[in-house]
């Protein structure tokens, strides 16, 4: 099969071919239509990823859209969403071809972009899961990274959860200005200065939520502007991997930190947000910024992922 191929650690995947992989029980076949790019992609293939570098050749991707060629559980030609684990010692999406445990596949509606589908899941779950955790009906919410992939879902996510005010901060001020199309009542840019007065001023007081990809001193920033029994829900660890949490807001304030992954997510949650996701964008609701590459372009689409992470990228392997 041809397949986007990373042949050493630490370079870009070229096109190329691999074996055709072997269905197990449990599993389907999967022909793949379009695959999304995701930063934990191009981390495992850096072997900067927390399990260690990858066995190589192999192809990257977590996860795209296709159709199901072999299946117990689905009928030949079904067209899916589909996404595999992390781990290692198997091909991923960028590839003709993909074996994918078959708890993990939704079906998708014949209205839905093949495209739009791929480049919705990952990102667009871990926004969607973490403001359920953060229960943001009629709250105040700050996103952090909100000019992210996850960050713009999630400033859209919100206001279709119910927020009632939205601030969204994110260093890259230029950048920070398109959110406000997507419908963030505030922005706020995360430079020098004290984040927590300007994140209390853009909110109009004290805030309800927030939803944390950054980590390090922007979260404790936020932390400390929640109001009594606000929550902080964290999902990424762009701006650091640790923080110091001051236990004079967490315990006086009685504020909650919850924790997401999607790694950890059941498939059938996983599912049900995915629909709902689908479900807004196809009604025009809720949009993805998206760049789309054709396998011969793997390289410069990675190039893309690791340098900008503002729009989704994604490979397309076949036409529908």
């Amino acid at each position: 099969m041809r397949a986007a191929v990373v042949r050493e650690v630490g370079s870009p995947p070229e096109p190329g071919e691999l074996p055709d992989p072997q269905r197990s029980d449990g599993d389907a076949l999967l022909e793949v239509h379009a695959a999304a790019l995701n930063p934990i992609d191009v981390a495992i293939a850096s072997g900067r990823f927390y399990a260690g570098p990858p066995q190589v050749p192999y192809a990257p991707g977590r996860e795209g859209v296709g159709i199901v060629r072999e299946g117990s559980g689905f009928a030949a030609g079904t067209r899916v969403r589909f996404e595999r684990d992390a781990g290692y010692g198997a091909n991923g999406s960028v590839a003709e071809l993909v074996v994918v445990d078959e708890s993990a596949l939704v079906p998708l509606p014949d209205e839905a972009d093949d495209a739009v589908a791929a480049a919705l899941g990952v990102a667009g779950l871990a926004a969607w899961l973490a403001l359920e955790k953060a229960q943001v009906d009629g709250a105040i919410v700050v996103v952090l990274g909100a000019t992210g992939a996850v960050g713009q879902t999630a400033v859209q996510a919100a206001k279709l959860m119910g927020a009632r005010h939205v601030v969204a901060a994110a260093r890259n001020a230029d950048a920070l200005e398109a959110v406000r199309a997507l419908g963030a009542d505030a922005l706020v840019p995360i430079a020098d200065g004290d984040l927590t007065a300007a994140l209390k001023q853009a909110a109009g007081g004290e805030i309800d939520a927030v939803i944390d990809p950054l980590w390090g001193e922007p979260a404790i920033a936020a932390l400390k502007a929640l109001r009594i029994g606000g929550r902080l829900v964290h999902l990424g660890t762009s701006a650091g991997l640790e923080a110091t949490v001051p236990s004079a807001q967490l315990r006086g304030n009685n504020l909650s930190i919850v924790g997401h992954s999607n790694l950890t997510t059941p498939n059938e949650t996983k599912a049900r947000a995915y629909r709902e996701l689908l479900d807004q964008a196809i009604a025009g609701r809720l949009r993805v910024e998206l760049d789309v590459f054709p396998l011969d372009r793997v390289a410069d689409a990675w190039r893309e992922q690791a340098s900008s992470p503002h729009r989704k990228i994604v490979i397309r392997l076949r036409n529908r």
